[in-house]
C-alpha cells in the first residue's frame, strides 16, 4: 500500500498485522481522488481540512494531504488503528498536519478546535455491511464537522445499499470490484 499522487506520491502505507483492518485498495483510492479532483463541480482539495473517519491506516486522510489538504482529523475507535494511521503520518513528515482522535464515529461530539471543522471533505470507510456510514454522516454533520458544501465519500461493499441521509444530496456513485464508493455533497 502507497500514497497513489501528490507530493509523497510512492511513499509506503503500513497496515496494522492482524487486525480486521480493510485499507481502501490503491487502484481504488485513485480513482476516488480523480473523481474528487474533476468530476465535482466547485470542489477542490487545495486548503481543505479532511476528516477520515473509520480511518484504519489514515491511507484516505494522507493522500488527501498529499494532494494538497491542509489538515487530516483521522477518527478511528481502536488505539491500534490510530497507532498505525500516526506512524504514517510520521513516516510521511506530515504529523503536525494530522489530529488523531479515538471517538465512536455514531456519537460524536462537537469538533475540537484542532479539527478545523467545518470540514470541506470527509471520508467514512466503516466496516463492510456493519450499517454505521448513515449514522456517522448524520452526527458529522449535525455536530458541526461538516457543513453545507462538504463533500462526503463513503465506501461500502458493492451489494451494499446508501440512500443519501436528510440534507445530503448524492453527486456521484462508483463501483470498484468489490467496493462501491458513494459521493455526496452537504445541502444548505
Amino acid at each position: 500500500m502507497r500514497i497513489v499522487g501528490g507530493k509523497f506520491k510512492r511513499k509506503a502505507l503500513k497496515a496494522p498485522a492482524g487486525l480486521d483492518v480493510r485499507p481502501t485498495a490503491d487502484r481504488t483510492r485513485e480513482s476516488v481522488f480523480n473523481v474528487l479532483e474533476h468530476g465535482i463541480e466547485d470542489f477542490t482539495l487545495r486548503d481543505v481540512s479532511v476528516l477520515d473517519v473509520f480511518a484504519g491506516t489514515g491511507a484516505l486522510g494522507l493522500e488527501a494531504l498529499s494532494r494538497g489538504a491542509l489538515h487530516a482529523t483521522l477518527i478511528d475507535n481502536d488505539p491500534r488503528s490510530l497507532q498505525c494511521a500516526r506512524a504514517n503520518a510520521g513516516a510521511l513528515g506530515a504529523a503536525r498536519l494530522v489530529t488523531l482522535l479515538k471517538l465512536d464515529a455514531t456519537a460524536l461530539p462537537p469538533p475540537p478546535l484542532a479539527a478545523q471543522a467545518p470540514c470541506g471533505l470527509a471520508f467514512l470507510d466503516p466496516p463492510y455491511r456493519s450499517g454505521l456510514a448513515n449514522d456517522a454522516l448524520l452526527k458529522l454533520r449535525d455536530r458541526g464537522w461538516i457543513g453545507p458544501g462538504s463533500v462526503g465519500v463513503v465506501s461500502l461493499a458493492a451489494d451494499e445499499t446508501l440512500e443519501a441521509p436528510k440534507k445530503y444530496a448524492e453527486i456521484d456513485r462508483r463501483t470498484y470490484g468489490a467496493a462501491q464508493v458513494v459521493f455526496l455533497r452537504v445541502s444548505p
